[in-house]
């Protein structure tokens, strides 16, 4: 019995995926959760682990680089005693068999004709199919070949290092390169867009089409993949779907850094993670949505749901993009518990390992510009929420405190966006709760401390 290895589904809004990396062989043997391959989904990139032991299979045809749906089938892990066990069985059976008839004496002649196709192949030496697709697209003749890898494996350095030699260094199939012949395009001209770094028919013919209308493009193409593309796919959808109404304000968070200062002072010399303003706010942005849950919400079809817990994305900026984890029950935890887990959080968000449990389920998201001297700004919401607080930088300026007194002071101001969703709230709600965030900021030494 084998069990099949699929694409997984690694969130609930994940609709496809890439395998970037096979850590493993075709027949190697694996123990049940050894790491197979590496997905790159919405978030980044996660290692799939074996869900059983046995020899591994990796179908020829499987893909590797390009976008596949969820549950596309790319290999199996089969139970290394059955072929063992079969072959007594098949012996035994064959004992008792009556004489065969004359239509049965066709399927020796079969089996003879499998059997020497099989030979051939054994002949052959043994290439991995990543190797195997990779001499197929270069035109590498791999029969032939002396392979590098375990047991005298082709692999697919083997493959290229016959071909690199020969075509300068330069990733293209035949095909491709008939096509630059005919169409008198220098190859060493193209510039490559495909994220496997082949040269595409595309690519050539973009070139040809510049050539032909007498212009010279100077920039790049990018491959939208990847999770470039889901975030430009959620983006669009969230732009397309929500009826989005951003207010602003600002906050004196004069008190608020003076706090995170003497924390900074007094724990310095500690092992303590001393919790940044975006950690602070978390903690307040989740007490002020506990006191109006009204933007604690998602909608579901026809109908809101109220979340009864607090779950806080953060978003980062990561070298796979757009990154959210979540912080969940943020109303429940400390500022200090809220920075021990964000600093977590945002080294597998950077490192490109994240798990993608930790990028669901969240019920409101924080997106924080301050740090490139943003100010006011229209964050997008992260469907199926119903808000997200933009934060902007936190700016030291003159404010009149008391007009009778004509009273002047220099104060630390920070910006505030908050958009939201007009299908599931009003503006009202939406605007009480920026309120009540403002006087957290600017009063926050009783309310971090609860």
């Amino acid at each position: 019995m084998s069990i099949d290895v699929v694409m997984p589904r690694l969130g609930w809004t994940m609709e496809e995926g890439q395998v970037v990396e096979w850590y493993k062989s075709d027949g190697d043997f694996v123990e049940e959760g050894d790491i197979l391959f590496a997905v790159e989904a919405d978030k980044g990139v996660s290692d799939i682990e074996a869900l059983e032991s046995g020899v591994l299979h990796i179908l020829p045809d499987a893909p590797y680089g390009t976008n596949v749906s969820v549950g596309t089938r790319l290999a199996y892990i089969a139970d290394p005693s059955e072929a063992v066990a079969s072959a007594p069985e098949t012996a035994a059976s064959g004992s008792t068999t009556p004489e065969p008839t004359l239509t049965q004496t066709v399927a020796p002649i079969e089996v003879s004709a499998a059997s020497e196709v099989n030979l051939d192949r054994q002949r052959r030496p043994a290439i991995s199919p990543r190797a195997k697709r990779r001499a197929r697209e270069l035109g590498v003749e791999w029969e032939v070949l002396e392979g590098t890898g375990r047991a005298g494996r082709i692999v697919e350095r083997d493959v290229l290092a016959v071909h690199e030699p020969k075509t300068g260094m330069l990733r293209i199939t035949p095909m491709v390169r008939r096509l630059a012949d005919e169409l008198d395009v220098q190859l060493s001209g193209v510039p490559v867009t495909s994220r496997s770094g082949r040269i595409t028919r595309a690519d050539v013919r973009a070139v040809a089409e510049q050539q032909s209308n007498g212009t010279q493009e100077t920039g790049r193409r990018v491959e939208l993949a990847g999770a470039r593309k889901t975030i430009s796919r959620r983006m669009f959808e969230s732009a397309r779907t929500a009826a989005p109404v951003t207010l602003t304000t600002e906050a004196d968070a004069t008190e608020l850094v003076a706090l995170r200062r003497s924390l900074k002072a007094e724990l310095n010399d500690t092992d303590t993670h001393i919790p940044t303003i975006t950690d602070l706010l978390t903690r307040l942005t989740a007490l002020a949505l506990v006191q109006h849950p009204d933007l604690n919400a998602s909608l579901d079809e026809d109908e809101i749901v109220v979340h009864d817990h607090v779950n806080i994305g953060v978003a980062v900026d990561s070298p796979h993009g757009l990154v959210v984890p979540v912080i969940r029950d943020a109303h429940q935890k400390s500022a200090f518990e809220i920075a021990d887990i964000s600093r977590g959080l945002i080294a597998e968000v950077r490192g490109g390992r994240i798990a993608s449990t930790h990028l669901q389920g969240g019920t409101f998201t924080i997106s924080n510009l301050g740090m490139f001297d943003i100010d006011f700004f229209t964050p997008i919401i992260n469907l199926p929420e119903c808000a997200v607080l933009g934060v902007g930088r936190i700016v030291a300026r003159p404010v009149v405190l008391d007009e009778d007194a004509d009273e002047t002071m220099v104060r630390k101001m920070m910006a505030l966006s908050l958009t939201f969703d007009h299908r599931l709230v009003d503006g009202a709600p939406a605007a009480r709760v920026l309120q009540q965030l403002k006087n957290m900021i600017e009063r926050p030494v009783g309310w971090l401390m609860r």
